[in-house]
C-alpha cells in the first residue's frame, strides 16, 4: 500500500468551507481509483491545521487517480475551493506503508 499527508492551513472561517471541499472530493471519487480511505484531521490544538492522509492500494493507481478524465472537471471546482479556504498551497509528503494494524 501507499499513501500521501496532505498538509495545509485553513483561512479563518472557512469551517463551511472544508465540509464543502469534503463533499465535493466524495462526489467525483471513482469506485476503481485505488483508494483505499480517506482521512481528513485538524489539530485539536491549533484547528487552522489540517491533515488529509489519503491510502492507496498502489502508487501507481494514486497516480492514475491523478489523471482520470472521470474526475478532472470536479476536481477543478474543488481546486477552487481549496483556494477560497486554504491559507496557502498544502504541503504533500509521499508514504510508503510498512505496517497496519486494525484491531
Amino acid at each position: 500500500m501507499w499513501a500521501q499527508l496532505i498538509t495545509t492551513r485553513l483561512k479563518p472561517g472557512s469551517e463551511d468551507g472544508l465540509a464543502k471541499l469534503i463533499e465535493q472530493l466524495r462526489a467525483i471519487e471513482q469506485p476503481d481509483s485505488g483508494l483505499v480511505r480517506s482521512t481528513a484531521m485538524r489539530d485539536q490544538n491549533d484547528p487552522s491545521r489540517l491533515f488529509m492522509l489519503v491510502v492507496f492500494a498502489s502508487e501507481e493507481q494514486a497516480r492514475a487517480r491523478e489523471n482520470d478524465p472521470r474526475r478532472l472537471e470536479g476536481l477543478q471546482a474543488a481546486r477552487a475551493t481549496m483556494a477560497e479556504i486554504f491559507d496557502g498551497p498544502p504541503d504533500f509528503v509521499d508514504l510508503m506503508i510498512v505496517d497496519e494494524l486494525t484491531p
